[in-house]
């Protein structure tokens, strides 16, 4: 006829007559009479506020009193998101439509109602508390529906809420709600970028097919025109240098990029101020890193080159030539008119000579070698 329940004090039970509703038992031991009902006691560890039962929906409509004694009762409307502490900590962010019922007693359970209607940005301290929550052991939950954006040095954020471009942002730390909204944040680099336009086979004017690869930086001067007209203006750039590089080849012929290859950079510069003027960017620098000719073309100016390196090698011997002669002209005329000067050259080329012998025999003496040995015809 009785049934022994013991509730312990960190702990809360409910107590079911043949599976409804009776009362809530507090800590402590209870003899609770049965009679011919069946009797069920449920027990809730209070560590976890949370009352994940099938009675919740029940209690909330048919036993105010009892909520309101027991339990801290959250009902969330539509357009509501619910911020519950445990202890004056952030552990949970509840979405809009929540129905719950946490315990009271062991944990002080306290939520705050956020109206989804005052906008989508967060306050910057409650950005701040979920910043710092990160660092924490335990983590914040339901943070699905919050975009947090970090905004870093030299970088801007494009801030897009249901499609339309709603501001930029500076450099910070920012978070958004996502609930009955689409957000999104595209960050922008402010510094100088780098772009290369790779691989373009492009024939010249005199039907010679090139292949350029070009460099190119540039940096944004306004980012909300930028992309308030474009949907990828980097991709805007690419294709601009695509038509500016053919533009420039196309228009004259191999011999005239050969001779100034910075014709070029300057047909781009000036194709690309003109084009990227109205929408916010700033084209900074350009230039042409190579220029790869065909296998055939190689060869053809090859032997070009080679037969003007010829040419020259062909008139500089011809001048050295030349002034050789000369020179050997005027010393035979200085040794016509000196005889002293023949003499010595005489001796000379005797030096030279007795330079390549091993061995001399002089016989009749020295006036002999010098006066017999070398005739002069």
């Amino acid at each position: 006829m009785f049934q022994r329940a013991t509730v312990k004090k960190n702990e809360r039970a409910l107590l079911l007559r043949n599976g409804s509703f009776e009362r809530v038992l507090h800590s402590g031991t209870y003899w609770l009479f049965a009679g011919t009902d069946q009797l069920r006691v449920e027990t809730f560890a209070l560590e976890q506020p949370a009352l994940t039962h099938g009675l919740a929906e029940y209690l909330m409509a048919q036993e105010p009193a009892v909520v309101a004694a027991e339990f801290v009762q959250v009902n969330l409307s539509e357009t509501e998101v619910g911020l519950r502490s445990e202890n004056g900590v952030l552990v949970e962010i509840l979405p809009p439509g929540t129905r719950r019922l946490y315990w009271k007693g062991l944990v002080e359970v306290s939520v705050q109602v956020v109206d989804l209607q005052a906008g989508a940005e967060l306050p910057a301290a409650l950005v701040a508390r979920l910043t710092q929550t990160q660092l924490r052991q335990r983590s914040v939950t339901g943070l699905t529906g919050v975009l947090q954006v970090q905004v870093p040095e030299g970088q801007c954020a494009l801030l897009t809420v249901d499609g339309k471009v709603e501001r930029l942002l500076t450099t910070g730390t920012y978070a958004f709600w996502k609930y009955g909204r689409t957000v999104a944040v595209e960050l922008v680099d402010l510094r100088l970028q780098a772009v290369e336009v790779s691989g373009q086979d492009i024939m010249t004017r005199d039907k010679v097919s090139l292949r350029l690869n070009l460099c190119a930086t540039y940096r944004y001067t306004d980012v909300l025109r930028a992309f308030a007209q474009l949907q990828k203006p980097a991709d805007h750039l690419y294709r601009e240098l695509q038509f500016a590089l053919r533009a420039a080849v196309g228009t004259r012929t191999l011999d005239e990029l050969l001779e100034n290859k910075t014709v070029i950079d300057e047909v781009v510069t000036t194709h690309m101020t003109a084009k990227l003027q109205p929408y916010g960017m700033q084209l900074e620098s350009v230039g042409v890193k190579d220029i790869v000719l065909p296998g055939e073309m190689k060869t053809i100016l090859t032997q070009v080159v080679q037969a003007q390196k010829q040419a020259e090698a062909n008139v500089i011997r011809r001048r050295e030539e030349t002034a050789a002669t000369r020179s050997l002209l005027n010393t035979a005329k200085v040794m016509e008119d000196n005889p002293v000067a023949l003499r010595m050259k005489e001796l000379e080329t005797l030096e030279r000579v007795a330079e390549r012998i091993d061995k001399i025999s002089v016989f009749g003496g020295l006036d002999q070698v010098l006066n017999g040995l070398v005739k002069m015809r």
